[in-house]
């Protein structure tokens, strides 16, 4: 019987089997998205301000090995736990199995990135207007803002680096955005609007009076610009005024060919803008997209959208000089 046995196991890993074996592995599709998992590495690390030479010095490996891990060539399951860890965040996170938490703007403005390079649509809603439809010189005022809005004290206070690196990403993205151009779907709120252009482009209201103006100008512009895109239609721009209360947080719903992820943010770019408080988060969980798509659909509905859409900007405009 043990001799029996024994053959038995001899016999099944016979040449013929080895092959057959060889083949399944050939066959076999993870259901890992690895490059997907190295782009959650990526912005996870840029999230906590640290280098590939960072990570690797912590980690004890390569920055080469760092950048492979970045690219989706995953190595050793305990490197991945070891990342989780020093990135504070969990393997179910990095993994994609769950939602994925961003404690920073900075590692939310990356994996943001990052999805819209590879989605055909985005619904988004982002207090006061998407980024990807601001002018060009929304960016720079942007950079006063965020040193505006920053805290007295520089324990609380995000460094220049940070705030430059939040605005290379954030340039990144409307360039992408231009060349490339995906259908966006976006929901501007009337209330949110006019207190946009009422209190201006500005980091915080103690500025001088004669810069306020300045920022308010500055506000109307990026309005009017709405405005001129809303009469235009652009057939891959659809903006819709939503005379109504809005979430409290802003969002993004990316659809690919494959896929749709949500991006929920507390974080704000308009007047008073804050990057520092807040936990951002993102998901490809079906029921959460498509719980954000029903609402956006209802939003939608009873929106200003078009040459009449922009008819009302310029009312509320006139109305607020």
């Amino acid at each position: 019987m043990t001799f029996g046995a024994r053959s038995s196991i001899v016999s099944f890993s016979t040449p013929g089997v080895k092959n057959e074996m060889k083949a399944a592995d050939r066959d076999y599709k993870s259901s890992i998205d690895y490059a997907a998992l190295g782009n959650r590495l990526r912005a996870y690390r840029v999230g906590a301000s640290l280098l590939a030479e960072d990570v690797a010095e912590q980690l004890g490996i390569s920055r080469a090995v760092v950048y492979r891990l970045e690219k989706g060539e995953i190595v050793k399951i305990e490197t991945l736990e070891r990342l989780a860890a020093l990135l504070n965040t969990s393997m179910a996170s990095l993994l994609g199995v769950e939602v994925e938490y961003y404690p920073t703007a900075l590692g939310l403005f990356e994996r943001m990135r990052q999805l819209e390079e590879s989605a055909d649509r985005i619904l988004a809603h982002f207090e006061p207007i998407s980024l990807l439809l601001t002018s060009d010189g929304y960016l720079p005022l942007l950079r006063e803002m965020l040193f505006e809005a920053s805290p007295g004290s520089q324990a609380k206070a995000p460094s220049a680096a940070d705030i430059d690196k939040m605005l290379q990403i954030m340039a990144e993205r409307r360039a992408f955005f231009q060349k490339r151009r995906p259908h966006i779907v976006s929901l501007i709120g009337l209330r949110e609007l006019e207190r946009f252009v009422q209190t201006g482009l500005v980091g915080r209201v103690d500025l001088p009076e004669k810069t306020r103006a300045v920022r308010r100008l500055a506000a109307r512009r990026e309005v009017d610009r709405i405005a001129d895109l809303m009469e235009s239609e652009p057939i891959d721009v659809q903006i819709g005024l939503i005379d109504d209360a809005m979430p409290a947080s802003t969002f993004q719903v990316f659809s690919g060919r494959e896929s749709s992820v949500l991006a929920v943010s507390p974080f704000r770019l308009g007047e008073l803008p804050n990057v520092r408080n807040g936990i951002a988060t993102v998901t490809a969980s079906p029921e959460a997209v498509r719980m954000y798509e029903d609402m956006i659909a209802k939003l939608w509905k009873s929106a200003y959208k078009g040459k009449a859409g922009a008819q009302h900007l310029r009312k509320l405009l006139e109305r607020l000089q």
